[in-house]
């Protein structure tokens, strides 16, 4: 599932979105260090951390077994998802070229963290935007449904603030895949929203 070989119809785009992030981890030290006027991010909680892993089945067995944390699901990127509490996920796996951390440097991919509403979100999006601080992503993510924004910190590691992200109670009801709707902007994710906790009846 995480071999990266494999031909797909998302190959493509995963490779665009891969180069875009080196390209822009690269002009991330353009970074001042003195950011002009108060910015509006307010964090509530820390959400959520993605990264690659060597062997997904190996780092699922891991979490859950070791850890204690549940699969919440697979997207069609073959990345893992898993939780330890309401939110749709606290931890995401993605499969990696690499075999080993110290040898062939496997990646952090980012932190995310959570904020009251998407009109934050366009707050922060405008602050950023005025700080030149390089923007990753927009819009809304397909696993967990959450609405957010992907940036740089001035060394290139990617952060993300989000909100609205799935929850998931006792009975592990996960929103259908085919009621996820991504969206490629914050206008978009606000035009279209989805109904709470994946429940079509909601």
């Amino acid at each position: 599932m995480g071999d990266r070989s494999e031909p797909g119809p998302f190959r493509a785009a995963i490779d665009a979105m891969e180069k875009k992030r080196a390209e822009a981890a690269a002009k991330a030290s353009a970074h001042s260090g003195t950011y002009h006027g108060i910015s509006p991010i307010r964090v509530n909680k820390l959400g959520h951390m993605v990264y690659e892993v060597s062997d997904l089945e190996r780092s699922v067995r891991f979490w859950t077994e070791v850890l204690g944390f549940i699969e919440s699901e697979r997207n069609e990127f073959g990345m893992v998802f898993l939780r330890c509490g309401g939110d749709h996920h606290g931890i995401g796996l993605k499969q990696s070229d690499a075999v080993t951390r110290a040898l062939d440097g496997l990646k952090f991919h980012h932190l995310a963290m959570e904020v009251d509403c998407i009109e934050d979100l366009f707050r922060a999006r405008d602050y950023l935007r005025k700080n030149d601080i390089p923007i990753m992503f927009e819009g809304r993510f397909g696993a967990g449904s959450n609405v957010g924004i992907n940036f740089l910190d001035p060394d290139g590691f990617e952060f993300e603030i989000y909100c609205t992200i799935d929850q998931i109670n006792q009975s592990g009801r996960v929103r259908p895949k085919s009621a996820q709707r991504r969206a490629s902007s914050l206008e978009e994710a606000r035009e279209t929203p989805l109904p709470e906790n994946g429940r079509e009846d909601q």
